[in-house]
């Protein structure tokens, strides 16, 4: 037996009802299929979706960068740093982040959103050295928005933009998994430096937004190389280029 939960109550959580379900039943259900931090949320954010009145909440359309938060990632020049929303919109970069994911950037059919870049630009399957993790990353981070907002029309659209262009991304969708690597390490090849890996954290904000910052060891050939793009990205805010969004 489940958790100690009856084969009644298991049948109606397997059939995704989870309305009225207890804090005490989630944890027991968390702690049996030995959860994540990521998941365990995820299934509480299921189960206030599926509460009374959930569907009273509806997010702003583009959610708003706190001076604060701009000034966190302006205070690290030195590190590739952004601000993203919980639909992978990046809002707002430094000189050197975006001189980092200068492909997306450039790209104008990515609209600056990461999981687009990820599924439906050609060149980021370049880019990313792990193209398969970032992948499963970005419909981790995706599920995991699409269980606290159930009812956001622009995440609605964003997921169905991917599923109908994009065979790997309905494949993983499919799959119903929520795990996201918040820190670690990813590897790039850079247009400028060309192979690079760099040590990732996210770090989650209010309001649905995070703080996604890469670095390097001090000493590694990593830092050595970041040096190139950070050149690049103060001679081109030089020229006009905007450092955030």
């Amino acid at each position: 037996m489940l958790a100690g939960v009856s084969v009644e109550y298991c049948t109606r959580l397997e059939r995704g009802n989870l309305k009225g379900v207890s804090d005490s039943i989630l944890d027991a259900v968390a702690r049996a299929l030995r959860l994540d931090d990521t998941e365990r949320m995820h299934l509480y954010d299921l189960a206030r979706a599926a509460g009374p009145g959930s569907r009273a909440r509806r997010p702003d359309a583009e959610p708003t960068v706190r001076p604060s938060a701009l000034r966190i990632i302006e205070g690290m020049p030195n590190l590739p740093a952004f601000v993203t929303s919980d639909r992978l919109d990046t809002l707002a970069a430094n000189p050197l982040g975006r001189a980092l994911f200068a492909p997306m950037f450039d790209d104008p059919t990515s609209g600056a959103n990461s999981a687009r870049f990820a599924f439906l630009t050609p060149a980021a399957r370049r880019f990313y050295a792990d193209w398969e993790r970032v992948a499963h990353d970005a419909v981790g981070v995706l599920r995991v928005a699409a269980g606290k907002n159930p009812y956001d029309p622009e995440l609605t659209r964003l997921i169905g933009e991917l599923s109908t262009h994009s065979e790997e991304f309905r494949t993983l969708w499919g799959g119903r998994d929520v795990h996201v690597h918040r820190k670690g390490v990813k590897r790039f090849r850079h247009p400028v430096v060309g192979e690079l890996e760099l040590d990732h954290e996210r770090m989650e904000l209010l309001e649905g937004l995070a703080v996604v910052v890469y670095s390097a060891s001090a000493h590694g050939a990593a830092a050595d190389a970041l040096t190139l793009p950070a050149s690049w990205a103060v001679t081109n805010t030089g020229r006009g280029q905007r450092s955030s969004w």
